[in-house]
């Protein structure tokens, strides 16, 4: 799995898996697979989407950099100050995407390391049949009629409401699993109407979903013991693959629907990643079959528990970083990560969060929070400056010269990136219906935009903030108690440290410094045409409530080394799967034609460990600088 053989990249994943055949070849590492034919949106493609693996060639390199002239600095997102006042050196950061290797820290406070590849032993034990479930009695038969004429289309009101007035929680719990189950194709949800409280069914996803239920067979029945805990755990290393691409990988496999796995947090793509997953009722040696059939993926450390996981749960990320080809004298590389560790880093939302094309998604965020949907469509499917691949330039053109959606849409081979779902919502719907059309790309997708709006502006004022005032808390700075912000008074400000300030993302409820920092950001808002008094919008969805960031973050278990080598296409991590592997660790010279920082730390959830290397460096971390340092390098 290693990025070290300067071998053409493998396409796809492998779909089928043979039982009996061992692996030709199973002292090799796993091959990259970079293009990822199958996977999400083209647009907004993130960071660690859109860089190229270096050693890949010079003309994919100079590609690459044609393509990031037109990108984004850390300037046009608000990411100006540094707290150091060290002196900067450059360096390469993520050349390989094995430069960049992250360890989940789980909520007991362990980092997740895949060491075991091994099936757990179980007590014996007769398998059993799964047991009927207990909702199966709670449905009256009129009921029942009620609801299979519904997931017929046979009732006329569309939907089946159940009065549940006097239910308790757990009646109600089993009414709702009685009709998922009894009644594939259904969906509930509870409702109150005049004072009573009902469950209602409905059609989830009209009658597509019903063909899929009549063609699809009886499930079959599980056979799993009652002391096996119901969700496997098992730790997902992964290598240039990000966390979403990997579950559907596994999904496709095991044919699971992707939602029945669970995980703590999202992690890079273009890195190697240790995280701990979850999945429903598979069994250890399913999964572990799967590491034969697997590229760039491996699954360990199985174990059974009676519980998933849930995003957030994490305590952090340890991070093992690479800074290639280091300017930095001994000296100065002690005094950058001596200030990491004693005063930390600005908590700007780093490069990624913005995307790499010509049209940023803070642009698209602060149109739909405008409610100017025309300006939406616009920067989304408009041909823009810089490279990108040539089906998207013509769709673009056929868009800006037709205004035809079907036509435009007949351009893109892969429909499911964001122009491809965009277009076919305005081609059912009409140019009239952009809400609804824009409705048809993935939530998540949809919120990104908005929220990459917030960042812009959290990132800007807290650069405002850190000129105004410095390192020190001051009358007017907000500190939370609880999950409660408060305003400082002077006196209070002297027993606070920077440390404990917060700013707030722009939303309905949340409050801002009463300092005259903190009244800049209702005179940005009414500059972008938003007024700071009225975050809620039309659509639910995209009403900002607003939340609280500290702005600065002292990373803990920092530690650091200068190593020095000859071969620019080695690696010089020794990851998990080459420990597995019984592969040597690399072997570093006292003399060497390269240098690199090996920078080691751990990060709470939902921060940039690329504003941490940012610190160190005092070097923009956008893709745009870096491929440029990277093209000149190479070159």
């Amino acid at each position: 799995m290693a990025d070290s053989e300067p071998v053409p990249a493998q396409v796809g994943e492998k779909r089928t898996c043979p039982e009996d055949k061992e692996e030709d070849t199973p002292s090799k590492k796993l091959r990259v697979d970079e293009d990822n034919k199958n996977g999400g949106p083209t647009h907004p493609v993130e960071e660690e989407e859109a860089e190229g693996e270096a050693g890949d060639g010079e003309e994919d390199g100079e590609t690459f950099a044609n393509m990031m002239k037109h990108g984004l600095t850390e300037l046009d997102v608000g990411i100006l100050k540094y707290v150091s006042n060290h002196e900067g050196f450059s360096g390469i950061l993520k050349e390989r995407y094995s430069d960049f290797v992250v360890h989940e820290i789980n909520k007991q406070g362990k980092t997740v390391h895949l060491d075991d590849l091994s099936i757990p032993a179980e007590a014996e034990s007769v398998p059993e049949v799964e047991e009927p479930p207990t909702e199966s009695d709670v449905l009256t038969e009129e009921q029942k009629k009620q609801l299979g004429e519904l997931q017929l289309f046979r009732n006329k009101e569309e939907n089946v409401s159940i009065e549940v007035a006097d239910d308790t929680k757990e009646k109600r719990t089993l009414v709702h699993k009685a009709i998922k189950t009894q009644f594939p194709g259904l969906e509930t949800k509870t409702e109150e109407k005049e004072g009573r409280k009902f469950i209602v069914a409905y059609h989830a996803a009209g009658k597509k979903a019903l063909a899929e239920v009549k063609t699809t067979s009886a499930p079959r029945k599980h056979f799993w013991p009652k002391n096996r805990g119901s969700f496997c755990h098992f730790v997902l290393y992964k290598e240039n693959k990000d966390t979403m691409d990997a579950i559907n990988v596994l999904s496709k496999f095991l044919r699971l629907r992707p939602n029945m796995f669970s995980y703590m947090g999202t992690k890079d793509k273009r890195a190697i990643t240790v995280q701990e997953i979850a999945v429903l009722k598979i069994t250890a040696e399913r999964l572990a079959h799967l590491n034969k059939c697997l590229m760039n993926l491996k699954l360990g450390n199985f174990c059974y528990k009676n519980h998933p996981l849930k995003l957030g749960e994490l305590q952090g990320n340890h991070f093992t970083v690479v800074i290639r080809n280091i300017s930095g004298t001994d000296e100065q590389v002690q005094q950058a990560v001596t200030s990491l560790k004693q005063t930390g880093f600005i908590n700007y939302y780093g490069m990624q969060r913005f995307g790499t094309t010509a049209v940023p998604t803070q642009q698209v965020g602060r149109a739909i929070l405008r409610n100017d949907w025309n300006e939406v469509v616009d920067l989304i499917l408009k041909p823009r400056p810089g490279a990108e691949k040539e089906f998207l330039v013509r769709c673009r053109e056929e868009w800006a010269k037709t205004q035809d959606p079907e036509a435009a849409l007949k351009k893109l081979p892969n429909k499911r990136c964001v122009e491809g779902q965009l277009l076919r919502g305005l081609s059912m719907y009409g140019k009239k219906n952009i809400v609804t059309a824009f409705g048809l790309i993935p939530r998540n997708n949809r919120l990104m935009y908005i929220h990459s709006y917030q960042s812009v502006v959290w990132n800007t004022m807290v650069s405002r903030r850190i000129e105004a005032f410095g390192l020190k808390a001051v009358e007017g700075d907000l500190v939370l108690r609880g999950t409660t912000a408060y305003v400082l008074s002077a006196e209070e400000a002297e027993s606070h440290s920077i440390h404990d300030i917060v700013m707030p993302l722009p939303g309905f409820d949340v409050i801002y410094p009463s300092h005259h920092v903190g009244k800049g950001y209702g005179e940005l808002l009414t500059a972008d045409g938003l007024d700071i008094n009225n975050m809620r919008h039309k659509v639910k969805d995209y009403s900002l409530a607003g939340a609280y960031r500290r702005i600065i973050i002292r990373p803990s278990d920092v530690s650091w080394e200068v190593n020095q080598y000859d071969d620019p296409r080695i690696s010089l991590v020794h990851s998990d799967f080459e420990k597995l592997e019984n592969k040597p660790a690399p072997i570093f010279h006292t003399e060497g034609k390269y240098r690199a920082l090996r920078l080691e730390f751990s990060l709470p959830p939902s921060t940039y460990a690329t504003m941490a290397i940012r610190e160190v460096l005092k070097l923009d971390t956008s893709i745009k600088k870096q491929t440029q340092l990277n093209t000149t390098w190479f070159n």
